[in-house]
């Protein structure tokens, strides 16, 4: 299990390279409330993101992306409006967005879920 958060850690170093390369700004990363946890909070432009994020070496078990079940994803909503509540953000637009990363590859899936 160690081996696995350890690995999740590079992921989220590498995802959040990637998008202050591309010009967000990150919020937060691993924001945690009882009904779950984003990795990382963003900001570009006007929008907030919630971004999951999902490596695998290989796939030998599916793609990255295809981890981030149904479950998942009412977990990261729900934890995404105790964020919103908190910070005031009513009237701000926001996405959720997955960041796939396959190896050394890096896909952003925008708009991944509703």
């Amino acid at each position: 299990m160690q081996n696995n958060r350890k690995k999740g850690n590079i992921a989220e170093i590498m995802a959040i390279d990637f998008l202050i390369n591309n010009g967000y700004s990150i919020i937060n990363k691993n924001y945690q409330k009882q009904t779950g946890e984003i990795d990382i909070i963003a900001k570009k432009d006007t929008y907030i993101f919630f971004i999951e994020v999902k490596y695998r070496k290989n796939v030998n078990k599916g793609y990255p992306r295809e981890a981030v079940s149904l479950k998942k994803q009412e977990k990261i909503k729900n934890t995404a409006l105790y964020y919103i509540e908190e910070n005031n953000l009513n009237n701000v637009d926001f996405c959720f967005d997955v960041i796939e990363i396959l190896g050394n590859n890096i896909t952003h899936i925008q708009n991944a879920f509703y």
